[in-house]
C-alpha cells in the first residue's frame, strides 16, 4: 500500500481540527461504528445544536460522511478522504469515550 504525502498546511488544519477533544472522540467512535446526532447528544451531555456544529466542522473537512435513513442521518468515517490514513494513525491511540460503547441504537426511532 502506498502511503499519501499530505501538504504540512492540510496536516496541520486537520490536526487542528482533531485539537478539539469532543470533535477527536466523535471520530473515534465513528471509526467503530455509525451513529446518530441523538446518539452524540446522549454521550457527550450536549446540546443538540453544539454537537451539531461539531459534525459540520467534521463533514466539512471531509472526514465523515452522511447517510440519510427516514428523518435520521448517520454519520460514519469517510474511508476514502485522503486524511483516512492520518486520522487511523491518530486515533488508534485514542480510547473510546466512556459510553460509547454501550450506545441504545433505539434513540433515533
Amino acid at each position: 500500500m502506498q502511503k499519501t504525502i499530505l501538504e504540512i498546511e492540510k496536516v496541520s488544519s486537520i490536526l487542528k481540527l482533531l485539537g478539539d477533544k469532543t470533535r477527536l472522540a466523535m471520530m473515534r467512535m465513528v471509526y467503530e461504528q455509525e451513529y446518530c446526532v441523538c446518539n452524540f447528544v446522549d454521550i457527550f451531555e450536549m446540546s443538540q445544536p453544539s454537537i451539531s456544529q461539531h459534525v459540520r466542522k467534521l463533514k466539512d473537512a471531509g472526514l465523515v460522511k452522511e447517510e440519510r435513513r427516514g428523518q435520521w442521518i448517520y454519520y460514519s468515517i469517510n474511508n476514502e478522504s485522503e486524511y483516512y490514513e492520518l486520522i487511523q494513525d491518530v486515533i488508534r491511540h485514542v480510547a473510546l469515550p466512556q459510553g460509547a460503547d454501550t450506545c441504545d441504537d433505539n434513540c433515533c426511532n
